[in-house]
């Protein structure tokens, strides 16, 4: 659903272009100290001074108007790694983590991965997108408009299609209020019924889901990592993924050093995700080839494990997103605040590198940097109006919502109450 919108009396903050921002880039935002933003059915005509803007424009349609009072208008926040749909969950597991247990220890004794495709099997696609769908407002109340949702969970056929079902029905629901991408990721983990035989799920994945899923899934991701899906099996999939149409993109080097980054580099990904364990090559080479790196600091912070090198490829001249990685095992938890405040106090993220890796760098990592990211004409009318006026309240306000209004291709779709 798209609205023609006259946003008046705003500070726009944001980044500009249509590709991600690199290195020092990174640090440079757009800033409009008393600005107007035009959506005409859903897509900015207008983003800037209000002076200057053309009066025939602000004539020529009817608007809804929104008032921003002064304070900062953003563009929405692309959430571009999560594992939103799926069966069951797994608070136990969150206990036996804090009580020492490994994330490889968990899902070695049948817990992990493994459980949850084990709750999705007996989910109809419905089930699942009923799920997601309150995942989803909780995401819009953040300032989210754009949201990935990866499969993985199914491991099978059917399985994995109906995940993707759900996907497709939250992207053709017009009351989620947010623009929802689909990756294909059913190199989640080795099934069951394949254990010892992982070369062998990959042909299956090869011969029967990539050329089933094509018109259902934007990207192909692999869990690239030892003991799982190793740097032949994941190459021999993306290769054919790519071959296929479909844009790659990897779960990297996130419990050991493996060589993730460097693959990602060497295939042209679009992005490399976690990324807590990359080697200095690997930063290099993903630097070189334009490969995003996604960094999920919440899931760092939920494993107790050091966080990812944020400021290696920053310096290395790369670009850097950062997303939720919203998932029922490693990382329960969706919540921009805290993603934001992890980078800028652990992480060592300026809090324009930040803005920027939540936008249009996120963007990027979905191959959507010209649809949305910015605040700009001709891109998508998705706009998060914060309660203040200065972008520093976002990390100081720790781990809190800074959100007033959520606007999604020109409709609000979320509007705080006001106190009385």
């Amino acid at each position: 659903m798209k609205q023609n919108r006259i946003i008046k009396n705003v500070r726009i903050v944001t980044p500009l272009g249509h590709e991600a921002r690199k290195g020092e880039a990174m640090r440079h935002l757009h800033t409009v100290e008393h600005g107007i933003i035009v959506i005409v059915d859903g897509v900015i005509e207008y983003a800037g001074e209000e002076k200057a803007c053309p009066a025939e424009l602000l004539a020529l349609h009817t608007y809804e108007y929104t008032d921003g009072e002064g304070r900062v208008a953003l563009p929405g926040f692309v959430d571009s790694h999560t594992h939103l749909v799926f069966g069951g969950y797994r608070p136990d597991e969150f206990s036996w983590r804090l009580k020492g247990d490994t994330y490889m220890s968990i899902m070695e004794r049948g817990g992990g991965i493994q459980s949850t495709v084990n709750a999705t099997r007996s989910c109809t696609a419905d089930d699942m997108a009923a799920k997601a769908r309150w995942f989803l407002r909780r995401m819009s109340e953040m300032g989210v408009t754009t949201v990935e949702a990866k499969s993985g969970y199914g491991l099978d056929l059917d399985t994995e299609r109906r995940q993707l079902e759900a996907i497709r029905q939250l992207a053709d629901d017009p009351s989620t209020g947010l623009n929802v991408v689909s990756t294909f990721l059913g190199a989640h983990a080795v099934p069951t019924e394949y254990k010892g035989r992982t070369s062998e799920y990959v042909d299956y994945l090869i011969a029967e889901m990539l050329p089933a899923f094509r018109d259902m899934a934007r990207c192909c991701d692999v869990f690239c990592e030892k003991n799982v899906f190793e740097i032949e099996d994941s190459r021999r999939l993306l290769k054919a993924a790519r071959d296929m149409g479909y844009s790659l993109k990897l779960h990297a080097d996130e419990i050991v050093t493996l060589g993730g980054a460097e693959l990602a580099a060497e295939l042209g990904a679009l992005s490399a995700d976690h990324l807590l364990h990359v080697s200095d090559e690997g930063v290099r080479l993903m630097a070189e080839a334009g490969v995003v790196a996604t960094l999920l600091p919440l899931t760092a912070f939920a494993l107790k494990e050091p966080y990812a090198p944020a400021r290696k490829f920053i310096e290395a001249g790369g670009a850097v997103a950062l997303a939720t990685d919203l998932n029922p095992g490693s990382c329960f938890s969706g919540s921009i605040p805290l993603t934001i405040a992890l980078a800028c106090i652990y992480m060592q993220m300026s809090i324009e590198e930040t803005v920027t890796a939540l936008t249009l760098n996120g963007a990027a990592a979905l191959g959507m940097a010209a649809e949305c990211g910015s605040l700009e004409k001709g891109k998508r009318g998705d706009v998060a109006i914060l309660e203040f006026d200065n972008i520093n309240y976002l990390p100081y306000y720790v781990g809190m919502n800074c959100v007033r209004t959520t606007i999604h291709a020109g409709r609000v779709v979320y509007d705080a109450p006001r106190p009385e």
